[in-house]
C-alpha cells in the first residue's frame, strides 16, 4: 500500500466515524441547534481538520500539509458566503428550523458527490491541457475584481433562479414542508415539497460557488490529495459553521473584499507561475500563499468588527445628542 492510498484509507475511515458521531451524538432529529451546540460541532469540525493536518505532515511531509491547510482555510472562508446565500434560501421558502440541520445535511452531503466529480473532471482537464490554468487563473482574477466592486444591495432572489425555475418546469411542486418530508402524495399525485426544493437548491449553489474554490485550490496544489480532502472537509463544517454564523454573517461587511484579494493573488499567481517558479521555490510559494490567505481572511473579519463597532459608537452618540 503506497502512502498516498494509506492516507485516503485514513481519510475515509476518519470521514465515515465522524458522521455517525455529529448524526447520532451531536444532531438528533428534527431538534433546534443551539449555540452551544454549533459551536461543539464547529470545534469538532475544525478539530477535526487540524489532526488530518497533523496526520499529512506525518505522511505526506511539510509542502502536501502546508498546501492542505492552506487550501482548506480558502474554503472555509468562501465558506461564509455560502452560509449568507443559505440563509437568504431557508427564508424565501419558510422552513421551519427544526429542519433545519437535516435540511443542510443531505444537501451539503450532495454537495460533496457533486464535487468530487466535479474536482475529478476538473484535475483530469488540467492533466490533459496544461494551459487551462491560465484560463482558471484568468477567471480567478475576474471574479475576485467582480467580488470586490459587486453593488453589496444587490438582491438574491431563490425563487427567481434558473434552478428552481427549472424544477418548477419538471416536476410537480408543492408550496409547503409536508411536515418534514420531501416527496407527499396528494389527491393519489406524488408531489415534492418546499423541503426538497430547498435540498436541491442548497446542492446547486454550493456547485456554483465551487466554480470559484476548486480553481483556487488547484491554484494553491496540483495534488488531487490535497484538493480532495481540503474541500470535504470545509464542506463537512459548514452545517455547524451556518448555525453559528446565522445571526453574525451580516457583521462581516469586509470579508467579502478580503476574499476577492485572496483570489486575485492566487489568479496572478497561476498566471504568473512560469516566471514566479524561476525566482522562488515551491516551499516557499506555500508559506507565502498561507500567509496572504490569513492576513486577508483574518484582517476583513477584525476590520469589519471594529467599522461594525465604530459605527455603533457613533449611532449611540448620536442619540445622545439628539435628547
Amino acid at each position: 500500500m503506497t502512502t498516498d492510498q494509506l492516507v485516503y484509507l485514513v481519510f475515509g475511515g476518519v470521514l465515515l466515524l465522524a458522521l455517525v458521531f455529529d448524526l447520532g451524538l451531536l444532531s438528533k432529529k428534527n431538534q433546534k441547534i443551539t449555540l452551544r451546540a454549533a459551536l461543539m460541532q464547529t470545534f469538532f469540525w475544525v478539530a477535526l481538520a487540524l489532526l488530518f493536518f497533523v496526520f499529512m505532515w506525518w505522511q505526506e511531509g511539510q509542502k502536501p500539509a502546508l498546501e492542505y491547510i492552506s487550501a482548506y482555510l480558502m474554503e472555509w472562508s468562501l465558506s461564509i458566503d455560502n452560509i449568507f446565500v443559505f440563509i437568504l434560501i431557508f427564508n424565501s421558502f419558510q422552513v421551519k428550523e427544526k429542519f433545519y440541520s437535516r435540511v443542510l445535511l443531505i444537501g451539503i452531503l450532495m454537495a460533496i458527490i457533486f464535487r468530487v466529480l466535479f474536482i475529478t473532471v476538473g484535475v483530469a482537464i488540467v492533466e490533459k491541457f496544461e494551459w487551462v490554468l491560465l484560463l482558471f487563473g484568468a477567471f480567478l482574477v475576474y471574479t475576485g475584481y467582480k467580488m470586490f466592486t459587486a453593488d453589496e444591495d444587490e438582491e438574491f432572489d431563490p425563487h427567481d433562479t434558473k434552478i428552481y425555475r427549472f424544477l418548477k418546469r419538471i416536476l410537480p411542486l408543492t408550496n409547503h414542508d409536508g411536515d418534514g418530508k420531501y416527496v407527499i402524495t396528494e389527491n393519489g399525485k406524488r408531489m415534492y415539497t418546499s423541503l426538497f426544493v430547498v435540498v436541491i437548491l442548497l446542492a446547486s449553489i454550493d456547485l456554483v460557488f465551487a466554480l470559484d474554490s476548486i480553481p483556487a485550490v488547484m491554484g494553491i496544489s496540483r495534488d488531487k490529495l490535497v484538493i480532495y480532502t481540503s474541500n470535504i472537509f470545509a464542506v463537512l463544517g459548514l452545517r455547524s459553521l451556518f448555525f453559528l454564523l446565522r445571526g453574525a454573517v451580516n457583521k462581516f461587511d469586509y470579508l467579502q473584499q478580503g476574499i476577492a484579494i485572496v483570489l486575485v493573488f492566487i489568479g496572478v499567481k497561476m498566471l504568473g507561475e512560469h516566471w514566479i517558479n524561476e525566482w522562488i521555490s515551491k516551499e516557499i510559494q506555500v508559506f507565502i500563499s498561507l500567509g496572504v490567505i490569513l492576513v486577508c481572511i483574518s484582517g476583513s473579519i477584525f476590520y469589519s468588527i471594529f467599522v461594525d463597532r465604530k459605527n455603533k459608537e457613533i449611532d449611540e452618540g448620536g442619540g445622545k445628542d439628539i435628547y
